[in-house]
């Protein structure tokens, strides 16, 4: 019997018994859909993560100062003694690797222009911030080295604040108030969108660090005269990130005059340390998900290999008839097998859009980012076929290997 014909016959055999055929049918669809759900969701939301990580730049490190002690209580982070200028000075003259090194004080203030007004973050960097950081000059220009020391009112602003104060137009040589004192507006920044946090990265207005901490009190925190709250470090391409890291904790342990053995009074944080710890545990929940789907899997295989034992049972007197006619015993286990694979194989199929279907509809109601990996359909379909052969392999051998008299004598 050629295959189109077994094809038939199994898709006949499934139709006469639909009701049954649909229940056993129903493990391979749950399961088969809810690898396409997770998966899709999971790989989704892992992309959003590394788009926004790379907003920030892989390569980047941060460092903050550590918590302070208070009477025995420990503060929050950032409490202890601050960073300086000198630190950022310090580091890009003495450590290698790196494209950039920038500081940072930050603060909030109403910035205001032509009669409209918007609360807006304000941030005090180093002309190396733009780079350390990757953002990108749209219009106009950064402020300079020279203009950040001499403390000039220059300030490069988000799209965010260019449509809430300038209506989208240019902004290039316009004055705003920032915290009623004017700044004049000499460049913008590429949008950012939101960041995984939530925040709105476009909503910020960079003026010169010195300006910041002179004229809006950012980062101000007697007696130290030079604080920055953050400093970001961008690792030049190809260096080695750890021994970057070491050179930089060395060198503030010496300047901070930490006694060895003793405990760091600041962090340095990596974001590529972050991506791996984040890929790890990416890799523990897909091998959660597929645990999952597995189990779902293998319940559904025994569904079918249950129906087709039954459906060996029910059609007894036609394998015995069809061996007394001369049919060969592999005809008989092909049969079976082929109806079994049929089977898994229309579960999976319905399963697959049921999968799809569902990551589509939670992906619009939740506004997130979905990814249906043809990878993870391929594999879905696959296991569905393995379940077919595997459990209906049984069924097959069973019916193949009745005895032809005792099959026509069954009642």
């Amino acid at each position: 019997m050629n295959l189109l014909a077994s094809i038939r016959i199994a898709l006949i055999a499934l139709r006469v018994n639909a009701l049954r055929s649909a229940l056993a049918m129903l493990g391979i669809i749950i399961g088969v859909a809810s690898v396409i759900v997770l998966v899709s969701i999971s790989e989704g939301t892992k992309q959003a993560v590394e788009e926004q990580i790379a907003s920030f730049g892989a390569n980047l490190l941060i460092i903050r100062p550590g918590s302070s002690m208070f009477g025995g209580r420990r503060g929050g982070a950032g409490s202890g003694e601050p960073l300086t200028d000198g630190d950022v000075t310090a580091i890009r003259d003495t450590v290698a690797g790196l494209a950039g090194v920038a500081g940072q004080v930050q603060t909030s203030a109403t910035a205001v222009f032509s009669g409209r007004n918007w609360r807006a973050s304000v941030e005090g960097v180093n002309p190396d911030y733009f780079v350390a950081r990757g953002w990108v000059i749209d219009e106009g220009r950064a402020f300079s080295p020279a203009e950040e020391a001499s403390g000039r009112r220059y300030a490069v602003i988000g799209q965010t604040i260019i449509r809430e104060l300038f209506d989208g137009a240019s902004p290039l040589g316009q004055s705003i108030r920032i915290g009623g004192i004017p700044f004049e507006v000499v460049g913008s920044v590429e949008a950012r969108g939101e960041s995984n946090f939530g925040r709105d990265q476009d909503d910020v207005i960079f003026v010169p660090l010195a300006t910041a901490r002179s004229r809006l009190g950012a980062g101000v925190r007697p007696p130290t005269p030079d604080p920055v709250s953050t400093i970001y470090a961008d690792v030049a391409a190809g260096e080695d990130t750890a021994r970057v890291i070491a050179d930089i904790e060395d060198l503030l342990r010496i300047r901070r005059g930490i006694a060895p053995g003793a405990e760091d009074d600041f962090n340095v944080g990596s974001l590529a340390e972050f991506i791996r710890a984040r890929n790890e545990t990416e890799n523990q929940l897909g091998l959660l998900l597929a645990v999952g789907a597995g189990i779902v899997l293998l319940v559904g295989g025994i569904g079918i290999m249950n129906i087709m034992l039954v459906s060996v049972t029910e059609r007894t007197r036609e394998i015995g008839l069809r061996l007394a006619v001369g049919a060969k015993r592999r005809d008989i286990r092909n049969q079976f097998l082929i109806e079994s694979i049929v089977l898994c194989m229309i579960g999976g199929t319905i399963g697959l859009a049921a999968g799809i279907g569902g990551t589509s509809v939670y992906a619009n109601v939740g506004q997130l980012e979905i990814a249906v990996s043809p990878l993870i359909v391929g594999v879905a379909v696959g296991a569905s076929l393995f379940v077919g052969v595997f459990f209906g392999l049984y069924p097959a051998q069973r019916a193949s290997s009745l005895n032809p008299i005792d099959a026509l004598r069954f009642e």
